[in-house]
């Protein structure tokens, strides 16, 4: 069985001059966790998942550094202010864009299912011969598909 057979290909995508703001208004109103980001071409330049997110918008600890006299104090940062400071930023910014891992459609379901685990991703881009995204495999895409067609038939 192929990627193909498995693969959503209705892609939601970012662009990354999209705001981080905009990629969590898309999160929320397409009820996704993570989507690739994508030239206006629709080639790959990184993948955001809702834990990028979360990690970039943690607030900041109280923190004193001292290097032998010099003294610099970060002070506690609450998420509010932090939200503010970064709502605007590119997603580009928190993004994965260096060794993505990707699939493609004619690769065997097999090989994406290993990636899937292996790494623990909840999602890989589809990409063709040209790193433009065709479609996206999840997890649930996979449970799916073999819920419906395999499991049924045994």
């Amino acid at each position: 069985m192929k990627v193909r057979e498995f693969m959503i290909t209705n892609v939601i995508k970012a662009h990354p001059n999209d705001s981080i703001k905009e990629v969590m208004t898309m999160f929320v109103e397409k009820k996704v966790g993570g989507l690739p980001i994508c030239e206006t071409d629709g080639t790959l330049v990184g993948m955001v998942s809702d834990g990028d997110i979360l990690r970039s918008i943690k607030p900041i600890e109280q923190r004193v550094y001292d290097f032998i006299f010099y003294m610099e104090y970060l002070g506690e940062e609450n998420l509010q202010s932090r939200l503010k400071d970064l709502t605007e930023k590119e997603i580009i910014k928190i993004a994965k864009t260096k060794g993505l891992i990707t699939v493609s459609p004619d690769d065997e379901i097999e090989h994406a299912v290993t990636l899937l685990s292996k790494h623990h991703f909840k999602k890989l881009p589809v990409v063709n011969q040209n790193n433009r995204v065709v479609g996206v495999i999840s997890r649930g895409d996979v449970i799916r598909k073999i819920q419906k067609s395999i499991l049924n038939e045994l």
